[in-house]
């Protein structure tokens, strides 16, 4: 979803291209280097410099999830609250119908499409080169071959539909996030019409409520997110922030420059085995003692750190600027594409790539049980020869799916939508009550 148009908002879409590109590089380290993951790579090892604070990131992705729950609440509450702040309501209401009526089909459909891509692709033994392969994200993460064309197509149903009941999906795991995502879509639609009639400063308060209760509930990954994406999105349309912003150049250079600085260091914390290093240990004490019990540390790190780096990038213009630049605006455009389908190619050409096409012999082990045999990682050196190669690749098919594919899916969005909506000729009467 472009969002340009909109004003001084292009920064939001730049920021979902890194997201993307974030969450391609982690799955790229869960494949072939958990360690990668940890602060160091055992306990007394001085760490790698990709486990290093701040650039751990780039491999570290989940930050990417928070990233795409908070651009969904920015997104979703952006064109709303502008009207609203115009005393437009009615126009807003409208604008809140007509997107929520589009956005569960233009979800759903590509992404069954996407499943019966992959389906086939398992079908047709793609795979079996990550099953037999060492890497465990791969093998586990890598679909089933189904035997029979009946039990196959019930699978294919099954996991079409609890894609969206319960968040699995076995021929492509990353689909997890979708349901939380339009879900949470569908949360701030309702908090938007709740509020419309609320003075704006009651309106943020509202929304940082909500992201106070979902910061209670533990939901890092999205409900907080979500809501700090209505609130961030509110305190851009407010024009006394933007007067600071302007007036007070300096103070605000120096407020991104803390707020990008720490929110940085605070999304470094590792996924496990913090106590390996002091600056990792010291960030589990604190987080400890300011989460809920029991609270997803890992993920409470990811989104108190991406908080605060978007609040550096609210008071810095420059930073917007440079997120609004033509190649990250690419990036995002290209950003549902590559989350859907890096997942099959890395498991299937990347995995060729790799480990090669032949498949192992099995052996019988002393037990007399016949055990499959295993591909071994032939070293990081033949990764990185093929990884120019992979990256570019998997951008291509993503802009095919973007210039073909997606257009195709918002024809029939469109086509649905007109069907069952009601006739605009139809006089209509107050669509709420002051």
């Amino acid at each position: 979803m472009a969002i340009g148009k909109e004003g001084n908002v292009k920064w939001v879409d730049g920021l979902r291209g890194l997201a993307s590109t974030l969450v391609v590089l982690t799955h790229i380290a869960r494949a072939f280097d958990g360690d990668l993951f940890l602060p160091a790579s055992a306990e007394g090892a001085a760490p790698r410099i990709l486990q290093l604070p701040f650039i751990r990131i780039l491999v570290q992705g989940r930050i990417g999830v928070s990233i795409f729950s908070f651009v969904t609440g920015y997104v979703c509450a952006l064109k709303p609250i502008k009207l609203y702040r115009q005393g437009n309501q009615e126009a807003a209401f409208n604008s809140i119908s007509k997107s929520a009526l589009r956005r569960v089909p233009r979800l759903v459909i590509p992404t069954a499409l996407a499943t019966c891509i992959i389906w086939v692709m398992a079908q047709l033994g793609f795979f079996l080169v990550a099953k037999r392969s060492d890497s465990w994200w791969s093998g586990a993460t890598a679909p089933d071959r189904v035997p029979h064309l009946v039990d196959a197509l019930k699978s294919l149903v099954y996991n079409c539909i609890t894609t969206w009941t319960n968040g699995r999906n076995a021929y492509d795991g990353n689909q997890w996030t979708l349901m939380p995502l339009l879900r949470g879509s569908l949360w701030v639609y309702i908090f938007i019409v709740a509020t419309a009639y609320l003075q704006p400063r009651y309106r943020m308060i509202a929304s940082i409520g909500m992201f106070l209760y979902f910061y209670i509930a533990a939901d890092s990954a999205f409900g907080m997110q979500f809501f700090w994406g209505v609130f961030l999105c509110d305190l851009q349309n407010h024009t006394p922030s933007t007067d600071f912003i302007t007036n007070r150049p300096r103070i605000s250079k120096m407020l991104a420059t803390i707020f990008l600085v720490f929110g940085l260091y605070v999304a470094s914390y590792p996924e496990g085995h913090h106590e390996w290093q002091r600056w990792s240990q010291w960030q589990h004490r604190v987080l400890v003692s300011i989460t809920p019990n029991k609270a997803d540390l890992p993920r409470f790190g990811s989104g108190i750190g991406l908080e605060l780096i978007t609040l550096g990038i609210h008071f810095s213009p420059f930073l917007k600027d440079v997120l609004s630049g033509k190649y990250l605006l690419w990036l995002g455009k290209q950003s549902f594409a590559v989350y859907l389908l890096h997942g099959p190619l890395l498991r299937w050409i990347l995995c060729w790539m790799v480990y090669g096409t032949h498949m192992p012999q099995d052996f019988t082990n002393d037990h007399g049980e016949k055990v499959p045999g295993k591909l071994i990682f032939p070293g990081g050196y033949k990764l990185l020869i093929w990884l120019p190669i992979w990256i570019p690749l998997n951008y291509g098919v993503a802009l095919l799916w973007t210039t073909y594919v997606d257009p195709w899916c918002a024809t029939v969005t469109e086509q649905f939508v007109g069907y069952i909506k009601v006739d605009n000729t139809e006089k209509q009467g107050v669509l709420l009550p002051h």
